[in-house]
């Protein structure tokens, strides 16, 4: 059944292997991995020229109806309807990634409410916390490829900003603030246009693929693949990496779930190859 908003839950749930389990914090840090280890994280439609868009109902048929991925806006915008349709109070939330003195608010992420606490749950990041991280200066969450911790700093009349930090091995990273201000449609579309157009945007002038997984003891991994080389990254573990050589990219993107099809990735292929000329 639909929602209001049109909506599939059922078919986003049968997607990522998901129970429609009634709100709590388990169940929607189940909700979060499950998501994040189905729908990988890239910015293919991007490179392509080819984006849909940031609508419910573009993303919902691109995520759901052809079982791709995408970036921040598409997997925030999805995560919060399928919450929202399983009963949970959730709201959009805008970050500004790296420096928030020079970053746009070019992040989307998702805030929920579980009984009077507030939760950041943010599947739309290339390496994710696997569940919520709670809405509290200090906040700490385990069991990733990294730890994470939310930091709270003051951003004036707006309310307070929430940074977001990962520990690798070389210390603590800041990955992005999210703040306190309203998100509407409008909000989402815009910032989604300047990061998908803008001539300066990393997101037009690289490649990322990333997906999460398990090892067979359970542990979280995750494979990267970008103009770099082929990253992997396992929790506890030193990361790895190899360079890329575009003769094996059809098969990592199939790997790694990007399900394109057969002209997607020869036009992947061949822009891919104008990028590293032109480094």
């Amino acid at each position: 059944m639909r929602s209001a908003n049109g909506f599939d839950l059922a078919a986003y749930l049968d997607r990522i292997g998901a129970d429609a389990e009634p709100p709590s914090y388990d169940a929607l840090a189940r909700l979060q991995a499950a998501h994040v280890r189905t729908h990988p994280f890239d910015n293919i439609d991007v490179l392509l020229e080819q984006h849909p868009g940031v609508t419910l109902a573009a993303v919902q048929e691109k995520f759901v109806g052809r079982g791709r991925g995408g970036y921040c806006f598409e997997h925030a915008t999805v995560f919060h309807a399928a919450v929202v349709a399983l009963g949970y109070d959730a709201t959009l939330r805008l970050a500004r990634v790296g420096d928030p003195d020079a970053a746009p608010r070019t992040h989307l992420g998702v805030v929920v409410t579980l009984d009077g606490v507030r939760w950041l749950a943010d599947p739309g990041i290339g390496v994710p916390p696997l569940a919520p991280v709670r809405l509290e200066d200090g906040a700490r969450l385990d069991g990733g490829i990294w730890p994470h911790e939310l930091r709270r700093v003051e951003e004036g009349p707006s309310g307070p900003g929430w940074q977001l930090w990962r520990e690798r091995s070389s210390g603590w990273e800041l990955m992005h603030t999210t703040d306190e201000l309203p998100v509407r449609a409008v909000d989402v579309t815009m910032g989604h246009h300047f990061t998908s157009t803008y001539p300066t945007s990393h997101f037009r002038s690289t490649f990322m693929l990333s997906r999460h997984g398990l090892a067979d003891d359970g542990t979280p991994v995750q494979t990267t693949v970008t103009l770099d080389g082929v990253t992997s990254r396992r929790a506890g573990a030193p990361s790895t990496q190899r360079p890329l050589d575009l003769d094996e990219l059809p098969e990592l993107l199939d790997g790694l779930g990007a399900n394109l099809t057969a002209g997607e990735t020869s036009r992947l292929v061949r822009r891919l190859e104008g990028l590293l000329a032109e480094r």
